[in-house]
């Protein structure tokens, strides 16, 4: 278990910049810290959230979201910013929740083979993948839009990784990475995992996404469907993927937390888990 949550990464909101300096205590210096794209999110709030993970210590990790992107001039804009805070040698490319692209770019793939990530210094390029599938997406476009964009790293000789969509079920996660092993995918893997929150609001974000939440998935993870008023964190969810994997069958595989409860509560969570363990 202790190997699975070294170098574990953590994501973050632009809205969460005034709430790292609480959270470091408990973040180790050099952390990987994802900063998200969203639609509620101007481009200065980001650029806020890259400079106090700097500041702190951190590695950050901005996301790109290829659908929100308006216009190729709007991806190098924001691309400029980063080069100028020292910050666009790792980045995460997703398609986004748009159904329709509002610029050029249909997805994270589209962004990758534009060539345009590397002009700004961008050296290690991160995409998603989705052990319980997609709910608006089905299962042979989601391998198809890994393995093109594996493909496209492979030819372009830049370094990446797969982070995944949280899920609550280990079986699904530890079949999707013996999957991704098969098809010769050999990237690191960081899976999703929510930190410690409110079980109605594990349950909504699970909702957005269309996260597996049956009853006995929702047992196995350690909280109750029937019972919204309590918390609950990954115990269970950790204990059980350490146990499954195999790295002769699953790869080398590590830990994202998704800090729906805070980055506060998610870092102090992860620092008791370890000392406990």
């Amino acid at each position: 278990m202790e190997t699975l949550l070294n170098d574990f990464s953590l994501e973050m909101t632009g809205k969460d910049a005034g709430k790292l300096e609480e959270a470091r205590g408990n973040i180790p210096p050099g952390t990987r810290i994802n900063i998200t794209f969203l639609e509620n999110e101007e481009p200065r709030m980001r650029l806020e959230a890259v400079r106090a993970v700097k500041r702190f210590g951190y590695v950050p990790v901005p996301h790109i979201s290829a659908r929100r992107l308006r216009s190729r001039e709007m991806l190098e804009e924001y691309l400029s910013a980063l080069a100028a805070e020292d910050a666009a040698e790792n980045v995460l490319i997703i398609a986004g929740d748009p159904v329709e692209p509002l610029g050029p770019f249909e997805d994270a793939l589209a962004v990758i083979k534009s060539g345009v990530l590397q002009q700004y210094g961008v050296r290690n390029i991160g995409v998603g993948g989705y052990p319980e599938g997609h709910p608006a997406i089905s299962e042979s476009a989601l391998w198809s839009a890994l393995e093109g964009k594996v493909a496209a790293l492979r030819q372009q000789e830049v370094p990446g990784a797969v982070i995944t969509q949280f899920g609550f079920d280990v079986d699904s996660v530890l079949k999707w990475l013996e999957a991704v092993r098969e098809r010769g995918i050999d990237l690191p893997v960081r899976v999703g995992v929510p930190g410690p929150a409110g079980v109605r609001r594990l349950l909504t974000f699970a909702g957005r996404l269309g996260v597996g939440t049956s009853a006995g998935i929702a047992k196995k993870y350690g909280f109750s469907i029937t019972n919204l008023m309590g918390t609950t964190g990954p115990d269970k969810f950790i204990l059980s993927l350490a146990e499954g994997l195999d790295p002769e069958r699953h790869g080398e595989v590590k830990l994202h937390f998704y800090t729906f409860g805070g980055l506060k509560a998610t870092s102090d969570w992860i620092a008791d888990f370890r000392r406990a363990g």
